[in-house]
């Protein structure tokens, strides 16, 4: 497979590669499958490249979080209803660590963050090991991980990379570092190691 990144939904304004790069979002963009709301949305933006088997992905972000469901994250994608997307979602007028797990339909979990400033850093990862997914975060570098998501998701081949959505408007702002693949983390799940 090849180990360029494509875009999904490519945005009007962006500039940049994996190593570093901005996008603004387009006008009324999202990800979502049906759950409580009713309606089906495959319009976000998502820089992807191919994975197989096991792996660990990661990425920095910042973004200028304003208005109700800005979000900017990482996604590991199979097609338009199989899914998961992570990282920041604004809601309620406070930043959330979000994530979406779609398998036909969409869930939504959420870890309120009140005292994270909007301008922090978010460093988050996302392994597969086998059928299951782990999603985990942190706010500095040098901090235990933080795991948000322990759930099944199997699939030998995938497209993993970033995503930003703005449902509510457009021009949301979002900067993505380091965006990386690799070998997948230890399994270990209460491993003392930081890293």
């Amino acid at each position: 497979m090849a180990e360029t990144f494509c875009w999904h939904n490519e945005p009007a304004v962006w500039h940049g590669d994996a190593s570093g790069l901005v996008l603004k979002t387009d006008a009324k963009t999202d990800f979502w499958q049906e759950t409580f709301y009713g309606f089906h949305r495959d319009s976000g933006h998502a820089y992807l490249r191919p994975v197989s088997g096991d792996f660990t992905g990661s990425a920095t972000i910042t973004g200028v979080y304003e208005t109700l469901y800005d979000q900017a994250g990482l996604m590991l994608r199979l097609d338009e209803r199989n899914w998961i997307k992570c990282g920041i979602e604004y809601t309620d007028g406070l930043m959330h660590f979000s994530v979406v797990v779609t398998r036909g339909v969409s869930d939504w979990s959420v870890i309120p963050l009140p005292g994270v400033s909007p301008s922090a850093p978010l460093f988050v990862r996302l392994t597969r090991h086998d059928a299951a997914v782990r999603v985990q975060f942190r706010f500095d570098a040098d901090a235990p991980w933080q795991m948000a998501r322990l759930c099944p998701f199997s699939a030998e081949d995938a497209w993993f990379g970033i995503t930003a959505c703005s449902p509510e408007r457009e021009g949301f702002e979002a900067t993505f570092r380091d965006i990386a693949i690799g070998a997948p983390i230890s399994r270990a799940l209460h491993d003392a190691d930081h890293d």
